[in-house]
């Protein structure tokens, strides 16, 4: 179904969004909900209804945050506010609705002088796009050797359920991109701030990641505790086919998480260094 409203432009089957003909970057979560709000235009949209649609109603996750992250993607995407809605209106304790007006119309079809879809048309197209992506990509890798190599550092996760140790941990991750650019400026470039790697764990796409920042690499952590204290698990993870390429469990000696820090920097310190630098990758 192709939905139009203002400048925009949504296709709910291929979950594509466009603004005067220009796609509009948009993650599968908040295209899910988009779609459901779009299909109920001018009515509300409940919690659960948006819950189920986006997550399944066997899926268990931080519901309220990750809703709240996929309504402000999707408010993002389309240049709104919750303040001064112009599409997604927020209805407290109820849900949302999508206030603008909208059409509605079935993807447009060709047809031959039989009345049948001529198809070697819409092939014809399809071949046109994969002769142009595969230039692309052509152009594109053959330049890559030239550039930096992206390391891409998210928000490191407070995984014991005590809150004191959410701003530690989540400054921790400052301090690797802080070190890591300084390692070998000239040939890693390292992405800390961007929106997409503040996502909460239980909504966090590795592939959108990939797309969205084109990285090579990924750096995750989380603080847990177990039977025998606290420990801080590093993962270096490879984005082209999501392969960890090292991994390692830190034991945390304090509660205070004295020497944590030193111990995390120097623990992907010498991931970029065995698996980026030494390798020569690119």
């Amino acid at each position: 179904m192709l939905y139009r409203f203002g400048f925009f432009e949504f296709d709910s089957d291929n979950h594509e969004l466009r603004k005067r003909g220009r796609a509009v970057a948009i993650e599968p979560q908040p295209a899910r909900a988009l779609a459901l709000l779009l299909s109920r235009a001018g009515n509300i949209v409940t919690r659960e209804e948006l819950r189920d649609a986006v997550w399944g109603k066997h899926t268990h996750v931080d519901f309220d945050r990750g809703l709240a992250y996929c309504i402000s993607q999707v408010r993002g995407a389309l240049g709104d506010s919750g303040d001064n809605p112009r599409f997604v209106q927020t209805v407290p304790r109820r849900g949302f609705k999508f206030i603008a007006p909208v059409a509605v119309a079935d993807a447009p079809r060709e047809t031959g002088p039989a009345g049948r879809p001529e198809r070697w048309k819409a092939a014809f197209a399809v071949a046109v796009l994969l002769l142009g992506a595969a230039a692309t990509w052509l152009a594109v890798s053959g330049s890559r050797t030239r550039d930096r190599v992206v390391i891409a550092v998210s928000v490191f996760d407070n995984e014991t359920g005590e809150t004191h140790h959410d701003r530690p941990i989540a400054a921790l991750s400052d301090a690797v991109v802080e070190h890591l650019t300084r390692v070998a400026p000239d040939r890693i470039a390292v992405i800390g701030n961007a929106a997409i790697l503040r996502q909460p764990r239980n909504i966090r796409n590795l592939k959108a990641v990939a797309d969205h920042l084109d990285a090579d690499y990924v750096l995750l952590g989380q603080l847990q505790r177990g039977e025998s204290g606290l420990r801080f698990i590093t993962h270096f993870i490879r984005l082209a086919d999501e392969a960890h390429l090292k991994a390692n469990r830190l034991i945390v000696a304090s509660d205070t998480l004295a020497g944590l820090e030193a111990a995390v920097v120097a623990e992907f310190d010498r991931a970029v260094r065995a698996h980026v630098l030494t390798s020569g990758a690119n």
